[in-house]
């Protein structure tokens, strides 16, 4: 939600809109005009309260690498159905995802809400796989049947929740490291079948007396 702290006995709140209801600050109607015109441009907001009232707010923004929607294009080409969780307010959220031609997410997510989404989507019978790299990705990682950890900037633990650790920041490794799995399991299915076929024979001829 964000940090809460005293300065020279002023009780300071910065962060998001869930964090200023537990501080019970009061947000004027044009501040909050001001901070949704932010979130519609695809900004995170935090507010900024002192003792009660919301003074200013500061924006972050993080451009979104081209190479992240090629990624998501490949995922979904390859039949992955793509879900972005985050902390975000919905207007941040519903920018991003619509950049990244998402027609899927889910907004103002807190870790608890993450960890239901995956269980949610386990109880339905589908094999989920989850990337994050914060703190707050961790129980998520954790009950993925894949659990994936962005290590180029990843927490450590998310990094200790996960299965498999990214050691980039580049998500477009995600879907390199799907079809080397998806590699890896054709050969190794098919060196099964072929050392099951080979001992097969050898029987076979063994009890004809061939061999």
């Amino acid at each position: 939600k964000g940090v809460i702290g005293t300065i020279t006995d002023k009780k300071i709140a910065l962060g998001n809109k869930k964090l200023m209801e537990q501080a019970h600050a009061v947000i004027s109607p044009e501040i909050e005009k001001q901070i949704t015109n932010e979130q519609i441009l695809g900004k995170t907001v935090s507010y900024i309260a002192v003792d009660g009232i919301i003074q200013g707010y500061v924006t972050i923004t993080d451009a979104i690498k081209t190479t992240s929607k090629d990624a998501i294009k490949i995922l979904m080409e390859q039949g992955v159905e793509v879900i972005m969780l985050t902390g975000d307010n919905h207007n941040t959220a519903k920018a991003v995802a619509d950049e990244l031609q998402l027609s899927n997410f889910k907004a103002e997510c807190l870790p608890q809400d993450k960890l239901n989404e995956i269980e949610r989507l386990q109880a339905e019978g589908k094999i989920v796989a989850m990337a994050g790299d914060g703190i707050n990705d961790a129980p998520a990682l954790a009950q993925a049947d894949i659990g994936i950890a962005m290590g180029g900037l990843g927490s450590d633990a998310a990094i200790e929740a996960a299965d498999v650790v990214i050691m980039t920041d580049e998500i477009s490794k995600v879907a390199t490291a799907l079809k080397i799995a998806q590699k890896t399991h054709t050969i190794v299915w098919q060196n099964i079948i072929f050392a099951l076929g080979v001992k097969g024979a050898i029987l076979i001829m063994g009890a004809m007396g061939i061999a």
